[in-house]
């Protein structure tokens, strides 16, 4: 064992956990926003958390990642503590993948199929294949694959790198006694637990032990402690995430903390009382393990952590508030749901999160106008103090979305991702301008309260035809928003022509009136504002559904798609009929 053996140690370190993290980004990023959506199934159901935790853990492959996921979805406020106590079960369960496939490399055989087995013989090949999806392929999608692929490459042979580092160890006096310290269990529960602290991923050090086992020094005795240690230091990564959130962000790494620390235990003292009472348990516990023996270890540890505490969930979440306590005091009324930073390492969860928090928005700014709206028909001054209310969170909305959002583009994104991103960063601003116009209608609504002013009969109507056509357009658009409906978006233009055409004839009407003297020039001066004000919500509309549907379509020009949508297009032409014919005036 030389000074070059260390730095390959160091060097296949390094390449394994460079490997790990291309290949769970990648990951993370084909999966899009499945994640967050399947965040969001989190059910009072213990078994579909459970399993949806470990799904999710396999698909980044790492169960910090997932545990800092939660921690920031908690302290956003977007999940509850109580949610996230069996997705933690289930995210120690699925971290268990990676071992296995690490175990793959103490494959030993004659044949040339079990040896196509070893991820040195198979690995390249997915490392060339990768590559060509890289360098060749236009589709985002398998240019992903690609990354994936070479990323279990470069993880794969950085395995093999220290698992050659540390062959000449198993010749060395030095070490022989070096692991007679390893045999008191205590100590290698500290060693992995600091261990795996430091280098923050206990799939590396699962596969560090792995490689050490091919030397043929380490027992079940030594690697179980140390396997018990590894689950207590990959918490590290969650308690340092959760500095600075909330109590019951906070609630969430501590509870990791407690769950594996607790089976530790449990499992360290029935192993002690097994091997100082069985000898057959003891005779067992100094056999030599091989590297899927450590696999099954880490694989059964997790199972048996999950099959004995989840019976004790309740009691594991009193435990916990009991630890961290909430000394905080109620966030302020006007406070809109906030994006939590810690989910940037999650670029689609974080995505999915945004998108969700701007249709939040987007009912906020449908509901505001709609009382605006209501206004007309009774004032009523308290009505009108939650409009000016709600327009405040608006601009919060779109002041911590727009920031948010700078900061997400900078993040390596899918195709998909990236949409979405452009289409909410389109349409805040659209909301923003809603919250807007419906103060004005707010006011206008006051004015003509104040004054005592009435339109005439004929004016009246003209309005509540008009009224149904702005409520039915933002029907429309609230209803594609939220559910991402193109087809509910390409029915908003024709009903903003029909709206503008309704506009001019009432301006045109109005005019009439005056020189008839059957209308007044005050009440003209408010209507001119209703008139206004109504055709700018329709005007936004209109943008909002252009959004929608050009970002689907990977571009964004509005005039190119109006004038597409306008001239010659029968399906346009057939809708805007339909709306021209049920808003006659």
């Amino acid at each position: 064992m030389t000074i070059f053996n260390l730095i390959s140690m160091i060097g296949g370190l390094t390449f394994f956990l460079y490997g790990m993290n291309v290949m769970s980004s990648s990951l993370e990023k084909m999966a899009g926003g499945k994640l967050e959506e399947m965040l969001r199934k989190m059910t009072a159901s213990p078994l579909l958390s459970l399993a949806l935790g470990a799904v999710i853990t396999i698909a980044v492959q790492s169960s910090s990642a997932v545990t800092v996921m939660l921690v920031g979805l908690v302290n956003s406020g977007i999940m509850s503590f109580v949610q996230t106590v069996h997705v933690v079960f289930g995210s120690n369960i699925g971290t268990t993948l990676t071992a296995w496939l690490t175990s793959l490399t103490g494959i030993e055989s004659s044949s040339f199929w079990m040896q196509m087995l070893k991820p040195i013989n198979f690995s390249p090949i997915l490392a060339f294949i990768g590559i060509g999806f890289i360098m060749l392929s236009k589709n985002d999608k398998k240019k992903t694959l690609g990354t994936i692929f070479v990323g279990f490459a470069i993880l794969m042979f950085g395995m093999d790198v220290m698992s050659d580092a540390v062959s000449p160890l198993a010749d060395m006096p030095q070490f022989g006694q070096l692991l007679i310290h390893f045999k008191n269990p205590i100590v290698g529960v500290l060693i992995g637990t600091l261990f795996t602290a430091a280098i923050q991923s206990s799939a590396a050090s699962v596969g560090i032990l792995q490689a050490l086992s091919l030397t043929g020094s380490i027992t079940y005795g030594m690697a179980f402690p140390i396997v018990m240690g590894q689950n207590i230091g990959t918490c590290i990564t969650a308690l340092i995430s959760s500095i600075g959130t909330s109590a019951k962000a906070k609630r969430v790494a501590c509870l990791h903390v407690v769950i594996n620390t607790l089976c530790s235990v449990i499992c360290l003292v029935v192993m002690m009382i097994g091997q100082a009472a069985i000898p057959s348990v003891a005779a067992m516990l100094n056999q030599a393990v091989q590297p899927w023996d450590i696999a099954l270890l880490h694989t059964c540890f997790n199972i048996v952590a999950t099959v004995t505490l989840m019976p004790f969930a309740k009691q594991l979440v009193k435990l916990v508030e009991t630890l961290v306590k909430d000394k905080g005091g109620a966030a302020p009324a006007s406070k809109v749901p906030m994006l939590d930073e810690r989910l940037l390492r999650s670029p689609s969860v974080a995505v999915g999160e945004s998108f969700h928090v701007s249709k939040e928005m987007c009912r906020e700014a449908h509901e505001i106008l709609q009382e605006s709206i209501t206004l007309f028909e009774k004032f009523d001054p308290n009505m009108e103090s939650n409009i000016l209310w709600m327009e405040d969170r608006l601009d919060d909305y779109e002041d911590q979305l727009g920031t948010y959002l700078v900061k997400l583009s900078s993040q390596a994104l899918s195709n998909e991702d990236s949409h979405v991103v452009s289409k909410i960063l389109h349409a805040i601003g659209d909301f923003e301008r809603l919250g807007d116009h419906a103060c004005n209608l707010a006011e206008v609504a006051k004015e003509l309260y104040d004054k005592k002013i009435t339109f005439s009969p004929q004016a009246q109507q003209e309005i509540k035809v008009l009224t149904d056509a702005l409520q039915e357009i933002l029907n429309l658009t609230a209803c594609a928003y939220d559910g991402d409906s193109i087809e509910l978006a390409a029915k908003v233009e024709p009903l903003e022509q029909v709206i503008d055409g309704l506009i001019s004839k009432i301006r045109a009407n109005h005019i009439r009136r005056l020189q008839k003297g059957t209308c007044t020039i005050e009440g003209g001066f408010i209507l001119a504002d209703l008139l206004n004000n109504y055709e700018r919500v329709s005007d936004h509309c209109s943008n909002i559904a252009v959004a929608i549907i050009e970002v689907e379509h990977d571009s964004f020009d509005t005039h190119k798609y109006l004038n597409g949508v306008k001239y010659g297009n029968s399906v346009f032409n057939e809708v805007y009929e339909s709306y021209e014919r049920k808003y006659a005036l």
